[in-house]
């Protein structure tokens, strides 16, 4: 009912799935009344198989009538019971939403202790501890590994979190608060602000200098004064600045891509990205056990010898 949002749809379905109940009864009592004279010949409709094998206008039997009468009794029941009529929400007020969450708030009820205790530690002794980190692990590869990989070595527009290039910096702290929160980045198109087509390719050019890329020294060269608008953010060495989220840009580390094309690209059309916050479905106890898992897997001294 999510794509019909006028009210009249709801009452329109309840009236067409009653009325189609109710004709289906009708027909079914209908057939019922209907009874043979042992005296006439049973009538046939005319369709013949293989010669011989002819279909007779034989009225249905009793048992398989109540089989379907029963079948309607059921469906009225349960259309009673359970939303199917329109908007009518069911005497039980069932939702599959609403199922989800009474299992998961059991769940949660049942194995809160089992992470109440890491909620006392630093998230650094929590990452040390192997079942901490088996348990991080298993919640990372439900609710991360969908952008970031299994591997946590992330893809196009998603960071990799097994270096140490962080967009918000990866001290545990930081960490923690972007899985609780999210965070929203956004990168505004900076044509018009550093001049034309020949000025987004000459700092483009810059761009890939500050990191020793190859790149037109000629058209770097020229890109440098046009990158003080791009400065605000990035720093004027172009070193980022985790505050803001801004990319370091004078290391190799490219979220999107390193040519020239793409970051010409992100400089004609900017970029926008956003990981949702997971505050409300993990709770902080969860999150400081998945906090520690992804904190790991950067800082592999933190694990003890195998």
């Amino acid at each position: 009912m999510a794509d019909f949002t006028h009210s009249l749809w709801g009452t329109y379905i309840t009236i067409v799935t009653i009325i189609s109940i109710l004709g289906c009864l009708w027909l079914l009592l209908a057939l019922r009344s209907k009874k043979q004279d042992p005296n006439q010949p049973v009538k046939t409709m005319g369709h013949v198989w293989d010669e011989t094998l002819e279909e007779y206008d034989h009225p249905l039997p009793r048992w398989w009538l109540w089989l379907f009468i029963i079948t309607l009794v059921f469906a009225a029941v349960y259309l009673y019971l359970y939303p199917g009529l329109g908007t009518h929400s069911g005497a039980y007020a069932w939702s599959s939403a609403g199922q989800y969450e009474a299992e998961m708030k059991k769940m949660d009820a049942k194995v809160a202790p089992l992470f109440a205790k890491y909620l006392q530690q630093e998230i650094q002794q929590v990452a040390a501890d192997p079942a901490a980190r088996a348990m991080g692990e298993k919640l990372f590869l439900n609710y991360c590994a969908q952008c970031h990989g299994s591997d946590a070595q992330g893809s196009k527009g998603f960071p990799n979190l097994t270096d140490k290039d962080w967009l918000y910096g990866g001290d545990p702290a930081t960490i923690k608060l972007t899985i609780l929160n999210g965070r929203q980045g956004m990168m505004p198109p900076m044509a018009a602000a550093v001049g034309g087509e020949d000025d987004v390719r000459n700092v483009a050019n810059y761009v890939l200098s500050l990191s020793g890329s190859a790149h037109d020294s000629i058209k770097a060269g020229f890109g440098k004064e046009k990158f003080a608008a791009c400065a605000a953010c990035h720093g004027a060495d172009g070193k980022g600045n985790p505050a803001l989220g801004a990319p370091n840009l004078s290391d190799k580390t490219w979220l999107y891509g390193g040519s020239i094309d793409t970051i010409m690209e992100t400089i004609n059309k900017g970029r926008s990205n956003a990981m949702p916050a997971f505050k409300e479905r993990l709770g902080e106890a969860k999150i400081q056990v998945l906090a520690a898992y992804v904190w790991s897997l950067s800082n592999q001294e933190s694990k003890p010898a195998q």
